[in-house]
């Protein structure tokens, strides 16, 4: 078999990003404890709610399986995302088990940085990964196989204040579109003191507001490249996705927006301080906790707002695997097969309720009464926006990309993240978007060259 242009363009793209990135020390892999036999694994982890979660109930692991100990390294957002691709991509074997998502999973999986999930996963009865939803599974196998396994799955929706609405006198519709939500955010834009119309990410970061931008972009009918790998973030479609984005952030967003990430801005709304909140289903298991803010009990939920297509939400997992670098490849496994099973999902019902369980990934959990009974408002628009993601086909047009709300491409992390450094500074008036647009083109185009190049 003939490397594709994607699988050629890696080790460039990779061999960059790793350059590029700083790795601070930590503890060795696979490291043996002094309790003679046993292994202590390194875990390295996203700081969201869900995750912090896990750290507190993993005594409950380490009960189970004595001869293993976890040490988790958590961070934030970017900051995982770098430290893990370090990590990975140069072989530096600091950790047993990763954190990562759809994106990294099959571009590692082909450059053979994950160990095969499928074997593990054949070999360990009652872990049942038919049970996974269809398209999260589907995302995170290669060639049929799983090469790592959701914690938890998410698409997107428009959470909203429906106590609020009814201050207001306003309503949300079934289906909304852009333009509606634009003018519902006008309306209840301060119909409280310190309430804006509706909280965005403003952060730059591939996987921070290039997330709910992407999605956006994908329903207004734009594209970051046509068939060809030519640029077209120049394009009108862009152009009016920018100016949209920009324009509802600044005039009815949360105040310091260009520094607002998924973090901040559930933490404002959970603490009454945004009227909507368009981002992740995974939001609800911190809006819906009564222990985490002020709007449990008090939110509508609404699909993933439209423009030019019929599907408005993205395609995201957090997911665990094993790189090829770990020396304790079993003791790895065990942790990965305790965390996402549905075992797991129960324990943190019984320890924190069924609000706060790991949503999205697993058939069997929307099938518990008592979730349903919990998650009655958001379960199925949630379930629903998971299961009609198409990433194959993310807009209204052709692409050579494969991805809604990232384009899984070996290069976008360097050039999401550029691309959203200009949209963050457009946010935060540094520069006109239509600056913003002129730099984040010729990024774009210098991506694309390559993949004219290898195809040629």
């Amino acid at each position: 078999m003939h490397p594709t242009p994607f699988a050629r363009a890696a080790a460039r793209a990779f061999a960059v990003a790793a350059a590029g990135l700083l790795l601070t020390g930590c503890a060795g892999a696979g490291a043996t404890g002094s309790g003679g036999d046993s292994v202590r694994l390194t875990v390295a982890i996203v700081s969201n709610p869900q995750m912090q979660d896990a750290i507190s109930l993993e005594e409950r692991f380490r009960r189970e399986n004595p001869g293993i100990e976890v040490d988790f390294v958590s961070l934030p957002e970017n900051e995982a995302r770098a430290k893990i691709t370090t990590s990975v991509a140069t072989g530096g074997g600091e950790f047993d088990a990763v954190m990562i998502s759809n994106y990294e999973t099959a571009q590692w999986a082909e450059y053979g940085w994950l160990e095969n999930l499928q074997p593990y996963i054949d070999d360990s009865p009652g872990y049942d990964d038919g049970d996974f939803i269809p398209s999260i599974r589907e995302d995170l196998s290669y060639e049929g196989d799983m090469y790592s396994v959701p914690f938890y799955g998410e698409s997107s929706f428009l959470a909203y204040r429906e106590d609020l609405f009814d201050q207001a006198g306003v309503e949300m519709p079934e289906n909304p579109t852009w333009d509606e939500v634009a003018e519902l955010a006008a309306e209840l834009d301060g119909v409280e003191p310190g309430v804006s119309g509706i909280c965005m990410r403003g952060l730059a970061g591939w996987g921070e507001m290039l997330s709910p931008f992407n999605s956006m972009l994908h329903t207004f009918g734009g594209r970051w490249y046509d068939q060809d790998w030519n640029a077209e973030l120049d394009s009108p479609e862009f152009r009016r996705t920018a100016e949209f984005y920009v324009d509802l952030t600044r005039e009815h967003g949360q105040t310091g927006a260009a520094n607002s990430g998924f973090g901040d801005c559930l933490n404002r709304y959970a603490q009454g301080r945004a009227a909507m909140f368009y981002d992740s289903t995974s939001m609800v298991s911190t809006i819906e906790d009564d222990s985490a803010g002020t709007v449990a009990g008090l939110n509508g939920y609404a699909p993933a707002p439209v423009s030019e297509s019929d599907y408005g939400g993205w395609l995201y997992t957090w997911s665990l695997g094993i790189p090829s670098t770990s020396e304790h490849k079993e003791e790895a496994w065990a942790f990965l097969e305790w965390m996402t099973d549905k075992d797991y999902i129960r324990l943190v019902a019984e320890e924190y309720g069924w609000q706060r369980v790991p949503p999205g990934n697993r058939l069997s959990t929307f099938a518990e009464p008592e979730y349903q009974e919990a998650a009655g408002a958001y379960a199925d628009p949630m379930l629903e926006g998971i299961e009609q993601a198409d990433p194959a086909e993310p807009t209204t047009r052709p692409v050579p990309y494969h991805g809604i709300g990232f384009l899984a491409i070996p290069e976008f992390q360097d050039l999401g993240t550029r691309v959203s450094q200009q949209l963050s500074a457009a946010i935060a008036g540094q520069v006109t978007v239509e600056e913003a647009l002129a730099q984040s083109q010729r990024y774009a185009e210098d991506v694309g060259d390559t993949y004219k190049e290898d195809e040629r």
